[in-house]
């Protein structure tokens, strides 16, 4: 009977990086599709979190991207001049500003996702169905590690 061999230190710090390694890669490759070629990736995400999570005062959305308040300001201000997002003064409190995407905003990120997925549904068509298999058990994997 034999038994398998028994994973090293050594062994899970190279898995680790060759993963980390292809993750930065795929990562970088979804991201280059993108709706807007001139839009960086820190406002795309400002403008998809709010797609996903609706609308923010600025320090919820700071804190939210992990910026600071005049950082993320200043990402808004670009924002709202290009007309992917609104400032509405918030109906509780005057002293805030309720952020929200617009029309065109929305559709950056809508269109932006379907780019994305496009282009890995036609990466995926080229693999086979047990790759394909092997990914999606991936995909859940890497969604739990991610909640760690």
């Amino acid at each position: 009977m034999s038994s398998a061999p028994e994973t090293t230190t050594a062994d899970l710090a190279l898995a680790a990086s060759d993963f980390r390694m292809a993750t930065f890669r795929l990562a970088r490759r979804l991201r280059s599709q993108r709706a807007v070629d001139t839009m960086s990736d820190g406002h795309f995400a400002v403008l998809a979190g709010l797609k996903m999570h609706g609308p923010h005062t600025l320090g919820e959305l700071a804190e939210r991207e992990r910026v600071s308040a005049p950082s993320m300001n200043r990402t808004v201000n670009c924002l709202e001049e290009l007309g992917y997002l609104s400032r509405t003064p918030d109906e509780n409190d005057r002293r805030k500003v309720v952020i929200d995407l617009t029309e065109s905003g929305r559709d950056v990120v809508v269109e932006t996702v379907r780019r994305r997925d496009s282009w890995l549904e036609h990466a995926f068509e080229e693999l086979s169905p047990a790759q394909r298999d092997t990914l999606a058990e991936a995909a859940t994997i890497m969604q739990e590690v991610a909640g760690r």
